[in-house]
């Protein structure tokens, strides 16, 4: 049967709700971690969990920039995307955990074990590394959002209060690596493969 516009229905399936994932929802490795290539296959060794994030969950924002070129009579002629960046933003509830504190003030910085921490407030590094952001969805699959090179970008502010969790704010830059054909990060829904080109 040949598909046309008309013969492609809604499908309720493919609408879902990310949902509570019982191991996870952000895992980090080192720089030049394996790469997971579909959404199911088991994270390799490496990636460490960062526990729980708070309700607002994550979120992903893109930015671009546009030059629009112009003809004589003020005619807009030609646009061009000139820029493009991406990040990641959540907050880790989980302060006391040792993965979490290294993700807010750097590897380097943090000692101890989940629970009893010692931590260096200072200029945190520029170190890449791989990001892994999932989710559950309706119907048992799962999103699967894989971030190559990893950088910590920008911190919210911690209020110190009775009232408030104690947890760290974080944004993570995503850059363009040629292991997903230059960009930025790769998602995986459900059962996808990898794109041709890239692991």
């Amino acid at each position: 049967m040949v598909t046309t516009p008309e013969t492609q229905k809604n499908n309720p399936a493919n609408v879902s709700l990310g949902k509570t994932n019982v191991t996870g929802y952000a895992y980090w490795a080192p720089k030049g971690t394996a790469l997971p290539s579909d959404a199911s296959t088991a994270l390799a060794e490496a990636y460490v969990g960062l526990g729980y994030i708070g309700e607002d969950g994550i979120t992903n924002a893109s930015d671009s920039e546009t030059t629009d070129v112009k003809e004589m009579g003020g005619e807009n002629v030609l646009s061009i995307i000139t820029s493009y960046s991406e990040t990641y933003q959540f907050v880790l509830i989980e302060a006391m955990r040792k993965s979490a504190a290294q993700i807010r003030y750097g590897e380097q910085n943090v000692t101890g074990e989940d629970g009893a921490l010692s931590i260096t407030h200072t200029m945190p590094d520029d170190t890449e590394f791989v990001l892994v952001v999932e989710l559950a969805l309706t119907g048992g699959k799962k999103d699967r959002f894989v971030i190559p090179r990893a950088v910590r970008k920008e911190f919210g502010d911690r209020t110190l209060s009775g009232t408030e969790v104690l947890g760290y704010d974080v944004t993570l830059g995503a850059l363009p690596s040629d292991l997903i054909n230059g960009g930025t990060s790769r998602e995986y829904i459900g059962t996808a493969t990898a794109a041709a080109g890239g692991e």
